[in-house]
């Protein structure tokens, strides 16, 4: 069998297997030259995407009607190494998108050259280049009419902007590159339009700080300037104002600003590096009076809704403010003092029904807290509140969610349309284009009426808001919209497929719950409110402080902070060292060793108050820490009330008693009312020094002698006295003894007055006394080893 499969038949010659061999190649050529030429046109056909980049600046119509002409214009740029000659610029209407996503698709992807770009209009409206050289950008301006584009059914199309050209490399005609964006259609009115709320928010970071003026007006301190440049013509501010003048939204509004703007309107300071601070200007003054005027007429008949003051973080306060105790009473004082800020400084009354979480991100944590100060409306977003039931159509934004309370859900797609850097015309024209389209397709989704919100960043750039009103604006002159009212949304009836479940405390976003103030955070907020409530209860005008300081406290937990946890600590920190340093202010004065000769004396402490305003309501406690030694009012400690007058001191008198000698060490305390303590103490000591027994022996004999030589002395001088009256006799002369009425006691006595009394005599003025303790009302410490005599 190995014999026989060897042997098979005769092999082919050599010749006929070269023969062989070059047909195969020959027929094997064409099928190689494919493959070489398919390997080459792949990255000929990729190259070109990046080779000539366009950009589509305006648009206008946004939202053409049948009758109107529209108008491109932009710019293209040759990216590539070689010239594009025979270069032309062309518009192209794509497929009608039947799909909110499909509107995402293209908006992620706006300059694939693989996407439905769709036919190309015509030379006719076209724009012609002879050459693009590199790196050098070309204009390009296109009208055409839109009865031109062919459009048919309602919705949105796909519009496109190309460029094509040749290049060396590739000698023919070919699209090298394309900017895809949306052509929103209704050409008549929508027999069924969709209300849409566009929320304006009017919210700036924290510039107050808790320093003010010692003066009657209290003038208060920024942190820096920055807000007059917001407010000035041409800042962020200024623009917000200004755009939504015209606007049918509704202004939400933080009321902080207002009162730093209003602040600033009638006078400021501006903090500095050093710790000083220094006079704003009058230019800054009188920009904000006109922002005032303007914002007040800007506001003026539409909805204003009022967040708590400062606009606190609401998720930070539920997930690590709500273990501090007292957290949450500051989101009820800033939710009180929102409506009567707006009102005192805008004149109008707001609506403070409503929370907003950041990026309206929710879960039942975040739902309970901001429920809690009484807001019963939520506003929630689409892309936290996601349906779960498999709509076709964007629902109504109200959702009951239980207790009362409604989620308002924002649609995500146009809140988050305007984020990003729109700096340039081309981003900011493609912001507007698809803000409409996801409009309007949602709009087509259902015949019924719906109501969608649209609740933006909270501090647009001066770019953002631009787009953003350039689209509201043609939002609101289009066909299938009409404005509502964030109250008219949430008062909407809500559909009942529509999800209402809020989702878990697990799903909340982790990026978002890195920027959370911290649990420090709101410990140091309760450690400045503890010393707040302590300091308060002294002065007689509390209003001075507990509203800086109130309001300051609302500012450390704003939701601005996020993103700045540096700046916030370092906030939150400077307002209580103030609030340290104006409670230091009311002291005790230092005292030294104090002396004290006898049995008994009195001991005087001052106290010292460099406020401002006077203070009272304070017990001044002396203790002894030794009473068997030295007792205060004949026990271990006495106290009496303090008031001061500001700028002024006030010495408290204790009686002491000691019942042997030595050093006793003595304890002073300021208390309040409640009985706490307030500032720290001072300590001194008391030495007795108790007069002995064979000292007082000597005295005594002292003074025994001094009378009996001033008896001697009245005795003899009496006697001299009669005996020159027995020699005179009854008609001798008249005797010169006292005031002419023959008394001879009355001359003794005036000689004895001459001589002078001895100690001890009696009088006003007895050298016997005790001296004062200290000067009345003296401010003055006491000295070292003063001396209390008895």
């Amino acid at each position: 069998m190995a014999d026989a499969a060897e042997i098979q038949g005769p092999s082919a010659s050599p010749a006929r297997r070269r023969l062989r061999r070059a047909g195969a190649l020959l027929a094997g050529a064409p099928l190689l030259a494919g493959l070489l030429q398919l390997t080459a046109t792949e990255p000929a056909q990729a190259a070109p995407a990046d080779s000539v980049s366009v950009a589509l600046d305006t648009m206008t119509p946004s939202a053409p009607t049948e009758d109107d002409t529209l108008t491109v214009s932009g710019t293209v740029i040759n990216n590539g190494r070689q010239p594009v000659t025979g270069a032309h610029v062309g518009l192209r209407v794509g497929p009608l998108l039947n799909t909110r996503s499909a509107v995402d698709g293209i908006a992620q992807h706006p300059n694939d050259l693989r996407g439905g770009t769709g036919d190309e209009l015509g030379d006719k409206y076209t724009e012609k280049f002879s050459k693009l050289v590199p790196g050098v950008a070309e204009h390009f301006s296109i009208s055409v009419p839109v009865d031109e584009l062919d459009l048919g059914k309602d919705g949105v199309y796909s519009f496109g902007v190309s460029v094509s050209g040749k290049t060396s490399a590739r000698p023919w005609d070919q699209m090298l590159g394309i900017e895809r964006t949306f052509l929103p259609w209704q050409s008549s009115e929508a027999d069924t339009k969709s209300r849409t709320t566009v929320m304006w928010p009017l919210i700036s970071s924290v510039h107050m700080t808790a320093r003010t003026g010692a003066g009657e007006r209290q003038t208060p301190v920024f942190q820096d300037d920055e807000l007059a440049k917001e407010i000035a013509p041409g800042g962020r501010l200024a623009q917000m104002m200004d755009l939504g003048r015209d606007l049918d939204v509704t202004w939400v509004i933080d009321p902080d600003l207002l009162a730093a703007v209003d602040a600033m309107a009638n006078g400021y300071r501006v903090q500095q590096s050093d710790g000083s601070s220094k006079a704003g200007s009058r230019e800054n003054q009188d920009t904000a009076k006109q922002w005032l005027a303007g914002l007040q007429q800007a506001v003026a008949g539409k909805e204003v809704v009022a967040l708590p003051f400062a606009d606190p973080d609401l998720a930070s306060l539920a997930h690590t403010g709500t273990s501090v105790t007292g957290s949450l009473s500051h989101l009820k004082d800033a939710t009180d003092v929102a409506a009567l800020t707006v009102k005192t400084v805008l004149h109008v009354t707001p609506t403070t029904d409503f929370a907003w979480p950041v990026e309206g991100a929710v879960d039942p944590s975040i739902i309970k807290v901001a429920t809690s100060a009484g807001a019963d409306r939520v506003i929630a977003r689409s892309d936290s509140l996601r349906e779960s039931a498999g709509l076709s159509y964007t629902p109504s934004a109200a959702r009951p969610i239980g207790g009362g309370t409604t989620a308002v859900v924002a649609d995500a797609r146009m809140s988050t349309a305007f984020e990003g850097d729109l700096t340039k015309a081309d981003s900011s024209t493609l912001a507007v284009q698809q803000f409409l389209a996801q409009s309007l397709e949602a709009n087509v989704q259902k015949d019924e009426q719906r109501s969608i919100v649209v609740a933006p960043q909270r501090m647009p750039t001066a770019s953002q808001a631009q787009a953003m009103a350039t689209a509201v604006k043609a939002l609101q002159d289009g066909n299938w919209s009409q404005p509502e009212t964030l109250t008219g949304a949430a008062n909407a009836k809500p559909d009942p497929d529509a999800t209402s479940r809020i989702p878990s405390t697990s799903a909340y976003p982790s990026s978002l719950r890195k920027q959370e103030l911290p649990r420090s955070a709101f410990e140091q907020i309760a450690d400045t409110q503890d010393k707040l409530d302590n300091f308060q209860v002294i002065l007689t005008d509390q209003s001075r402080v507990v509203t800086p300081f109130g309001r300051a406290i609302n500012r450390g937990m704003s939701t601005s902070w996020r993103g700045q946890a540096a700046k916030a600590d370092g906030f939150r920190a400077d307002v209580l060292s103030y609030l340290d340093n104006l409670g230091g202010q009311v002291k005790l004065i230092d005292k030294s060793e104090t002396k004290l000769s006898g049995r008994s004396a009195t001991i005087p402490v001052t106290v010292q108050n460099n406020l401002v305003q006077p203070v009272g309501h304070l017990y001044l406690r002396l203790s002894s820490t030794q009473p068997t030694r030295l007792k205060i009012a004949g026990k271990a400690y006495d106290e009496q009330p303090v008031e001061v007058s500001g700028g002024h001191s006030q010495s408290v008198k204790f009686t002491t008693s000691a019942n042997a000698n030595g050093r006793a060490t003595v304890l002073a305390q300021l208390y309040t009312e409640d009985g706490q303590e307030y500032g720290d103490p001072v300590s001194f000591d008391v030495k007795v020094t108790e007069v002995t027994p064979t000292v007082m022996l000597v005295i005594g004999g002292g003074v025994l002698l001094l009378v009996l030589a001033g008896f001697r002395m009245y005795t003899q001088r009496k006697r001299a006295a009669a005996h020159q009256a027995e020699e005179e006799g009854p008609d001798g002369a008249e005797a010169d003894s006292g005031d002419g009425s023959g008394n001879p006691d009355d001359a003794g006595d005036r000689l004895s007055e001459e001589a002078g009394s001895p100690a001890g005599a009696t009088g006003p003025d007895q050298p016997g006394d005790p001296a004062p303790d200290t000067a009345p009302e003296s401010a003055d410490p006491s000295g070292t080893g003063e001396r209390v005599d008895r």
